[in-house]
């Protein structure tokens, strides 16, 4: 009896020693699965969450400064402020807005001129008074008369312009088109070149 408790004593070490290592093992084990491995994984996962994803959202203005907005207003179908780009020009802005009206005047609108950021673009009936090709609301007042758009009574203004001679100003640019310098104007049947020296430093193109 004393001799088989001595031969069970080896098989009891054993059996101490195998559940320890199978405690080591699965220890491992789970060490191994809760490893994020050589980091690529995990620390692309944590730099994603930190930055996050600039840009992506579609509600977020271009930053690259490019969009301008302007507004269409007066003699067009639809007003409203428009988006555009540097590289917009007036016809294209006229065109979101809708075109032109059948009431407005063609003529006094530069639809060739480049767009700015906050620029307002003005486009008068045809019997309308206004000073400029394009009112922006901040172009000073050099008391010149621009012949391209003055009405008759603004015509008459002119030294040496009366009712008869306004009429014809206003009948050339309807036939013919805007006048590309204040030169031009000679080419109004009855205004000579003695006549645009006394009225040339009142008028503007």
């Amino acid at each position: 009896m004393k001799y088989r408790s001595l031969l069970l004593i080896p098989f009891f070490l054993l059996f101490l020693c195998g559940c320890a290592y199978s405690d080591d093992v699965m220890l491992e084990s789970m060490e191994e699965d809760m490893d994020p491995g050589d980091g690529d994984n995990g620390s692309d996962l944590d730099m994603d969450r930190r930055d996050g994803d600039i840009g992506s959202d579609p509600d977020v203005d271009d930053p690259s400064g490019d969009t301008i907005y302007v507004y269409v207003c007066g003699e067009v179908r639809t007003p409203g402020v428009y988006a555009g780009n540097t590289d917009t020009r007036v016809w294209q802005m006229i065109d979101m807005a809708g075109g032109l009206t059948e009431n407005a005047s063609r003529q006094a609108v530069n639809q060739a001129e480049g767009c700015t950021d906050g620029q307002m673009i003005y486009v008068p009936a045809k019997d309308e008074e206004i000073s400029g090709s394009i009112r922006t609301g901040g172009d000073p007042d050099d008391g010149l008369i621009n012949i391209n758009t003055a009405d008759a009574a603004k015509l008459m203004e002119i030294n040496g312009i009366g009712e008869s001679r306004a009429a014809d100003i206003i009948s050339y640019r309807e036939k013919c088109g805007t006048f590309d310098t204040i030169q031009d104007i000679m080419k109004v049947p009855g205004i000579k070149e003695g006549m645009f020296s006394r009225i040339k430093d009142q008028i503007k193109v």
